[in-house]
């Protein structure tokens, strides 16, 4: 089977006001889908960022696959890297650490690969799952993702979520997304607020869910003075403390201060931040994500890694829709070493989706792994056109968080080491 064709549709859909470190979310998130045909007629999904500058790159890849067998792991790679050339992936809203030519080459390769999975898996009628050397669990348990936010976007009505800018605020989004989907563990995007008053949020937490897995998230928004005053005050009460500090060096300062291990899907995010991360001890945990990772077979790759070297393993979210929340989905089914929740912004999607309904779903907290082949789920084309018109009209190209914020705050500056 080769590659006959490839359609690239950006997309956009509505997006609450979460605040973190570098501002906050645009009324509209962006996605690119990915489908890729076969000269036999098959299809497959992949899902990826939707940034103008990512959208270009993977449009100038497009062409350079067409004719690659589906099989050709390495022949795909190799394609879509030599149509990158030199580039460095630049993330706009500051979130997902530096930048790389390797990076690069990653997240544009991640959403194609995917869609030949889900080819493959349609071919042989196993579910991808299965092509990563099989599920060692049939449901997937994801984490509650808490923001601070706003009630509604500026001269917006206010949203189903509501405010939440205080400890009650964020225990209450919490009870909601816990009532709502089950969730067993609760995460909270920090480096908001000064560190003290997320401090209180935790407590409030636990005291809200005295048995639930907690963690918070600053991203590199405290110094390591700070991050190792912050973790000390919460022993006890957090399962990891991630991204407190910038870069490896600064990890590495806090890890041996703080009682709990520090997690990252900031400071290693490539392959070659592995070595001087395990040899300066800077992490425990590690927050894998196939979007920029290079995609699945590769994320598998990493997760060995990850259990040679005696590094834990979560997953990281990005805003996303259900064709990524599916190959997430498939890739923490088939690696045995995940110890903790996957990260999912679904909750904030409110139902917004590019796939047909009734594949996906929590239950508990986890999603339960989809039955079909391939990645199991259908791609809805009026939803996809839709969401399309919504990229036409919205007149959002690429996501800054800073900008936006500053539109209502003109002095906002991202927090990375600020407290």
């Amino acid at each position: 089977m080769r590659i006959r064709e490839i359609h690239l549709t950006p997309v956009a859909f509505r997006d609450p006001p979460l605040l973190n470190a570098s501002g906050i979310h645009e009324p509209w998130a962006l996605r690119t889908i990915v489908e890729v045909v076969t000269d036999d007629g098959l299809s497959g999904l992949g899902e990826t960022y939707g940034d103008r500058s990512h959208l270009e790159r993977l449009r100038a890849a497009a062409p350079a696959l067409i004719g690659v067998e589906v099989h050709a792991h390495h022949a795909q790679y190799a394609a879509v890297a030599a149509t990158v050339g030199g580039d460095v992936f630049v993330d706009q809203h500051g979130l997902t650490g530096a930048g790389s030519n390797q990076k690069t080459v990653d997240a544009v390769f991640s959403p194609f690969e995917v869609a030949c999975l889900d080819i493959r898996g349609k071919a042989a009628g196993l579910r991808v799952a299965d092509l990563l050397g099989g599920p060692v669990r049939e449901a997937v348990p994801y984490s509650a993702y808490l923001f601070y936010k706003w009630a509604g976007h500026p001269g917006e009505d206010e949203d189903r979520f509501g405010a939440a800018l205080d400890p009650e605020g964020i225990a209450a989004q919490a009870r909601l997304f816990v009532e709502e989907y089950g969730f067993g563990s609760i995460k909270l995007k920090g480096g908001v607020l000064p560190p003290d008053e997320e401090i209180e949020a935790v407590h409030a937490l636990r005291e809200a869910f005295p048995d639930l897995p907690l963690r918070i998230d600053p991203n590199a928004a405290w110094t390591p003075e700070t991050s190792i005053r912050v973790g000390r005050a919460l022993e006890g009460v957090l399962e990891y403390l991630e991204d407190p500090a910038p870069e490896i060096e600064g990890m590495a300062r806090v890890a041996p201060e703080v009682p709990m291990k520090l997690a990252t899907n900031m400071c290693v995010v490539t392959h070659a931040h592995l070595p001087p991360a395990l040899a300066r001890g800077a992490i425990g945990v590690l927050l894998t994500d196939h979007h920029y990772w290079g995609g699945l077979l590769r994320s598998t790759q990493v997760a060995a890694l990850c259990e040679t070297f005696g590094l834990e393993l979560s997953m990281h979210s990005n805003t996303h829709l259900g064709i990524s929340l599916a190959a997430m989905t498939h890739l923490a089914a088939a690696v045995p070493n995940l110890n903790h929740a996957c990260d999912t912004h679904t909750p904030w999607q409110q139902g917004q989706d590019v796939v047909v309904p009734g594949a996906l779903r929590f239950v508990e907290g986890a999603v339960p792994l989809p039955q079909a082949p391939g990645l199991g789920v259908e791609l809805d084309r009026d939803a996809l056109g839709a969401l399309h018109e919504n990229y036409l009209r919205c007149g959002v190209e690429r996501r800054d968080d800073t900008a936006y914020m500053r539109r209502f705050d003109p002095t906002f500056q991202p927090k990375r080491a600020h407290w």
